[in-house]
């Protein structure tokens, strides 16, 4: 028996050194030398103090800022510890209801806007968290800002191109725009 049990508590004693200690610095190690922003959660700043992550999205509900997809976490939207959908079906009247609401919510915002409603803007996320809109929801709600804000169409339309990203590479995905650096570019607009 004493044959069999030190090598294996050797190599359960070197396994769990390798894979439970070592490789684990020598990630954190490499990721904070080479990407340290987001190793370190993408925290984005403002005069000095931490506002939020370019990684999860923020409840903004004034009508003077960009709005985000909308958020199913529990207890509040955006809650970054209970990240999950609703897993609601296409068929699931709960799910029609929601998305009813949304559209309803979003035309009394803005009565004058008769353009239609993108998806994302009534959907939520997978995740519940998702921190980026297409640019078509940046555009649907430049009007309702322009008036909150007393400032041109042509302004907003020119600060969500200079905020769109491209697809990753090129390839993957689709053009977004992340909400909570648009809105922080939005408040810095006199």
């Amino acid at each position: 028996m004493k044959d069999l049990l030190r090598p294996a508590l050797s190599l359960f004693v070197l396994l769990t050194a390798i894979t439970g200690l070592a490789y684990p610095a020598a990630v954190t190690v490499i990721a904070q030398t080479l990407l340290h922003d987001t190793a370190s959660g993408s925290v984005l700043f403002r005069d000095g103090k931490p506002i939020g992550s370019r990684l999860i999205g923020q409840n903004f509900a004034e009508p003077k800022y960009f709005w985000g997809r909308p958020s199913v976490t529990l207890p509040q939207p955006y809650n970054a510890t209970a990240s999950g959908g609703s897993n609601q079906g296409p068929l699931n009247p709960a799910l029609v209801d929601a998305v009813k609401a949304r559209i309803d919510a979003l035309k009394a915002a803005d009565p004058n806007s008769h353009k239609p409603i993108p998806t994302d803007l009534v959907t939520a996320s997978a995740s519940g968290l998702d921190p980026h809109i297409s640019p078509a929801a940046a555009h649907y709600q430049v009007a309702r800002i322009a008036a909150a804000r007393g400032l041109s169409p042509d302004k907003l339309n020119t600060l969500i191109a200079a905020h769109t990203e491209d697809r990753l590479w090129g390839l993957f995905g689709e053009p977004r725009v992340n909400v909570l650096e648009l809105n922080l570019a939005l408040d810095g607009i006199r």
